[in-house]
């Protein structure tokens, strides 16, 4: 057998030991270096909204779930608050909250899935072309105010175009119109579309074109989103007229044409005079154009001196500066003074504490229990002997006072007998005559008798 002397120990190895927050530090920067951002689509639970406006939640799916959070500087970008059980797309970076060592996900934008996607794909390409400046105003053409022929590119088979052709009949029924059948929706509409823009543009056949369709999801309206009829419309040397969907609907299309109107009947309104009213002030208006023109100048001109000198005397932009600095100011003071008051209550409320916790009742109120307790045992024990005594007392009275009981006399056979009517008791017999009345006291009961005979001894 080997011993330490002959075979000394060999040197531990050197240890590099972290600390647990070195760690978390190194794995947040692992993580922040290997995912920049990144989309991740799932249901959101176990939402918070506390005061500090951020918002607090998971994502999951079917199989896993991850933390996340949404701070109020983001969240305020946003269009809608989501709720548990949502199903929404986030831009996210993955991280971790070194003080617990959570890991989590910041969410830097967040929309609802589905639609979200559609939405997504739609505002890219809005700002694109925007940037590209399809969307000018200096690039809109103005509608003709009488046009010789209107055409309109929608589904000759919809509603729309029936809400058109009523509106143009019943408006200006002398302008031609013509249709340019397209489908409005599915794979084939945006080629359709796109083709009879550049018909329409090439022939010159009309002076105005309406492109319209019903209302409908956004999935439904995504051809008027498409990049190629975007470029269609502007290309067009056509005034184009938009009129897809509803109100509330707004698709790319909306902003590439000349003009928008809010639905298919209002872009034929748009597009289109009033028969009626163009008849009835075309004999009127070249009389009193030059006349309003000059009265409408000259009370601007006066409103405009006017306001001119007033806005010199008192500038608004400067009284709302100062009142701006004065209401900084005003704040200042009242977030001092609040935050004083509430040190002030709260050092009073610790001393009234302590005072409290020093003259507590309850200790004293305990020991007075218990000595309540101790006395009223002892007035029990008292009470029952003075009675006990007072008991052996009355017992025995009783005892004396029935053996000299005129009564006791009476339980023994003997009786009092008194003469009526004065009641006076008869010791002798001389005391009573014959056919006197006595009463006789037994020992229960009175005996009413007359006297028939007497004895003297």
């Amino acid at each position: 057998m080997d011993t330490p002397a002959e075979h000394p120990p060999e040197a531990a190895p050197r240890r590099e030991i972290y600390s647990v927050s070195r760690l978390n530090r190194e794995v947040r920067a692992l993580l922040d270096r290997g995912f920049g951002l990144l989309w991740i689509e799932g249901e959101v639970s176990n939402l918070s909204r506390p005061g500090s406006g951020h918002w607090y939640f998971s994502l999951k799916d079917r199989d896993a779930q991850v933390r996340c959070a949404m701070f109020r500087m983001r969240n305020q970008l946003i269009g809608f608050v989501p709720a548990d059980g949502m199903q929404v797309l986030a831009r996210v970076r993955a991280t971790l909250y070194e003080p617990r060592g959570d890991y989590q996900l910041v969410v830097e934008h967040l929309e609802e899935a589905g639609d979200g996607l559609l939405r997504r794909a739609y505002e890219e390409l809005k700002k694109r072309l925007a940037a590209e400046g399809l969307f000018d105003p200096a690039h809109k053409k103005p509608l003709p105010p009488l046009p010789r022929r209107i055409g309109v590119i929608t589904s000759p088979s919809g509603a729309a175009i029936h809400d058109i052709l009523t509106v143009l009949r019943r408006r200006f029924p002398a302008i031609p119109v013509l249709i340019y059948p397209v489908p409005v929706q599915g794979t084939a509409a945006t080629p359709a579309i796109v083709r009879m823009l550049r018909r329409a543009g090439e022939s010159q056949d009309c002076d105005v074109l309406i492109l319209a369709r019903g209302g409908g999801s956004l999935e439904d309206l995504w051809a008027f989103n498409e990049e190629a009829v975007a470029r269609a419309i502007y290309d067009c040397p056509l005034p184009v007229v938009s009129g897809v969907g509803h109100e509330v609907d707004v698709t790319i299309a909306d902003f590439v044409a000349d003009h928008r109107a809010a639905t298919p009947s209002a872009a034929a309104e748009l597009a289109s005079p009033d028969g009626a009213e163009w008849l009835q002030a075309f004999a009127t208006r070249e009389k009193r154009l030059l006349q309003r023109l000059l009265h409408i100048q000259h009370a601007k001109r006066q409103q405009l001196d006017w306001l001119t000198k007033r806005l010199e005397r008192c500038h608004p932009g400067r009284r709302l500066r100062d009142q701006g600095q004065r209401l900084d100011e005003l704040e200042q003071r009242l977030k001092l003074a609040w935050r004083s008051q509430l040190r002030h209550a709260d050092s009073r409320l610790a001393a009234l504490a302590a005072r409290l916790h020093r003259h507590d009742p309850r200790q004293r109120l305990q020991k007075l229990s218990l000595r309540r307790e101790h006395l009223a045992q002892r007035l029990e024990r008292v009470m029952r002997g003075r009675l006990q005594q007072h008991r052996l007392r009355l017992i025995a009275l009783a005892r004396t006072l029935d053996t000299v009981s005129p009564l006791a006399t009476l339980q023994r056979g003997y009786a009092i007998v008194r003469r009526q009517p004065d009641g006076a008791i008869v010791r002798d017999a001389t005391q009573v005559a014959i056919g006197d009345q006595i009463e006789t006291r037994i020992a229960r009961g009175r005996l009413i008798s007359t006297v028939d005979e007497k004895h003297e001894t």
